[in-house]
């Protein structure tokens, strides 16, 4: 028997895709925004470049989590998109 998929809407596209395929940022009640790993609030978003724009442009992020999302948490997800666009023009 297989498990259902546990769905999660991206806060930038709004379309409900599997949570594995999907970035989690966490608004932690010590540590502040945290990326993938952490207990608290959360938000899920593409890794879609057009998504991390809509993201970064309405500030999707700091609406879902109720609070200031840092820079560098930008700036790690666009590294992790540039590294995963990158690796997969490597394949072609």
């Amino acid at each position: 028997m297989s498990a259902k998929p546990i769905l999660r809407r991206c806060v930038a596209c709004r379309q409900l895709l599997d949570r594995r395929h999907l970035w989690r940022v966490i608004r932690d009640h010590k540590d502040g925004v945290l990326l993938d790993l952490g207990m608290g609030r959360s938000a899920y978003l593409c890794p879609k470049e057009e998504c991390l724009e809509e993201a970064r442009r309405r500030k999707r992020l700091q609406k879902a989590l109720r609070c200031q999302v840092p820079d560098a948490v930008l700036t790690t997800l666009n590294e992790r998109l540039s590294a995963s666009t990158g690796v997969s023009a490597e394949a072609n």
